[in-house]
């Protein structure tokens, strides 16, 4: 599978300005990808003032997810703030090529930030099936949480989307690395660049790194496009080989 990671600076709360910041370095891709990347609330920042930013899932960033989705026939994913039944959600979109949709809401949420104060937590995993591929979304903050994100599903990959500050960037790399070589699965994380209105620094850091802990794209600290391509062959010969994941623990989350 080749995926486009697109580390980008954000507007604070200027989705239109996200929104045609991102589909420009969307249309410069000149490859053909299968899957593109955003990071965490793209289109807003991490923001909470969620009653102000929030869309539906028939609003304008999912219309435009769509119709990105099918004019350059890949999936599409990111994060958006998501009103529902009077509640507002942390939500990891994922468009595929056809316009269908799934999601994945946060669980865990920033409460350094008070985003429990502003948001509704989750309260499933969702293992999106794409191409063959076993996807497992997660968000900036669950990178924390070993236990909700290891592997008893036998995904492939686990897809981090951030707004990850760079005061915890040594907490990132090595989070990532480890959520990789626990679980047997490539890992990608993909983080904004900038300052945010509060005065936070991100410096990205967007990366990829295979079921070894070994890097296929090292963390990277400019905004652009990076693409990688992940083979499934060597997953499943060195997963047969090594058969970590068969000697997991059992476990059950409340």
């Amino acid at each position: 599978m080749k995926i486009a990671l697109i580390q980008s600076d954000l507007h604070w709360e200027e989705p239109q300005k996200n929104r045609n910041n991102f589909e420009e370095k969307i249309d410069s891709i000149d490859q053909e990808v299968n899957l593109i990347v955003l990071p965490e609330m793209f289109t807003t920042g991490f923001t909470m003032n969620a009653s102000k930013m929030a869309e539906t899932m028939q609003g304008e960033s999912i219309l435009w997810m769509q119709t990105l989705a099918k004019k350059k026939n890949c999936a599409l994913t990111g994060s958006l703030i998501i009103e529902e039944n009077n509640q507002y959600y942390n939500r990891s979109i994922f468009v595929f090529p056809n316009g269908e949709i799934e999601h994945y809401d946060k669980r865990h949420l920033f409460t350094l930030a008070s985003e429990d104060q502003f948001y509704t937590k989750g309260t499933q995993k969702n293992i999106i099936e794409y191409m063959g591929w076993r996807i497992c979304p997660q968000i900036c903050y669950d990178l924390r949480f070993p236990v909700f994100s290891r592997n008893t599903e036998n995904y492939d990959f686990l897809l981090y989307v951030a707004n990850w500050p760079k005061v915890r960037t040594n907490a990132w790399d090595a989070l990532l690395k480890a959520r990789a070589i626990e679980n047997m699965s490539y890992v990608i994380g993909v983080n904004r660049i900038g300052f945010d209105a509060n005065a936070y620094e991100h410096i990205g850091h967007s990366q990829a790194v295979d079921f070894l802990g070994n890097y296929i794209l090292e963390p990277q600290e400019t905004e652009g496009v990076f693409i990688i391509e992940l083979d499934k062959n060597p997953l499943l010969e060195t997963r047969k080989k090594l058969d970590f994941l068969s000697d997991k623990d059992t476990f059950t989350i409340n």
